[in-house]
């Protein structure tokens, strides 16, 4: 594999992507919906009722909404990729997945290429909702549009994979929501993304260590951090290798003489 063919195979995968996303008008206001009704309504009522004291990266008392936009920007990456999943399952079914895995490509990097363009979309659509957020008077740090970048792609590259992980084990399209239903809203809700840890070890010691085990709880540290500038180490350990297993167990799966299941017609 030359530099030019991978490069070629990468914005051919990347562009298809971009372009089933443009394709698909309400995908995008669909992604904002949900984070959207959480800032404006949800936010509204928690601010009297959830009162939050000083807590890292803070440097004082913040209002609910402030806390709450980092981890409904985790939400978007965190839909965006299980999208990208989806797709994938959808590709399989209908015979597309077919042509891309018997590219005369290695595996690993066809599905790197995948994990790339799901990021990208997914990035995008956190923007989207970033500037909304900012523009509705969610006071963080202008700045925080440019350090964030890093840490919102390694956490979409995360979920990615994650979702490259799930698409191999899902057998049939109509199975799928069935199964999201039980990854994307327990790795949401058992998470640092609404609540803070400390708020959910007062009512629970459980559900705050089942909080902290969560690699989705790191992922939403890692941006909440980055909105401000700063790195925490910890969520960015728990991110990447959650990445690198992840993915690594996605490519055995896919392998149609050692994955999780038999190949169907070459997929």
């Amino acid at each position: 594999m030359t530099p030019v063919h991978a490069l070629r195979a990468l914005n051919g995968v990347v562009a298809r992507e971009l372009a089933r996303f443009l394709g698909q008008y309400t995908r995008l206001a669909g992604s904002l919906v949900r984070p959207l009704l959480w800032l404006v309504v949800f936010a509204a009522g928690f601010r009297a009722a959830l009162g939050l004291s000083i807590t890292e990266p803070y440097q004082t008392y913040i209002t609910y909404e402030i806390y709450v936009v980092p981890g409904l920007v985790g939400m978007v990456l965190l839909f965006a990729a299980m999208q990208g999943a989806l797709s994938m399952v959808f590709d399989r079914e209908m015979g597309s997945m077919r042509v891309l895995l018997l590219a005369p490509l290695p595996r690993p990097f066809l599905l790197f290429a995948k994990l790339v363009a799901i990021t990208i979309v997914a990035v995008a659509q956190a923007y989207a909702f970033l500037a909304i957020a900012w523009l509705w008077g969610v006071d963080f740090p202008a700045a925080g549009f440019l350090t964030v970048l890093p840490a919102a792609i390694l956490a979409a590259l995360m979920l990615a994979a994650v979702g490259l992980l799930l698409s191999a084990l899902i057998k049939q399209l109509e199975n799928f929501a069935g199964v999201m239903n039980f990854i994307i809203f327990p790795a949401f809700f058992l998470s640092s993304a609404l609540y803070p840890l400390w708020k959910m070890q007062e009512s629970s010691e459980a559900l705050a260590l089942v909080c902290r085990l969560n690699p989705f709880t790191h992922a939403v540290e890692l941006i909440r951090f980055a909105l401000y500038g700063r790195v925490d180490a910890l969520g960015l350990a728990v991110t990447t290798a959650t990445l690198a297993i992840a993915f690594a167990l996605a490519c055995w799966a896919y392998d149609p003489g050692r994955g999780f299941r038999p190949a169907r017609g070459g997929d």
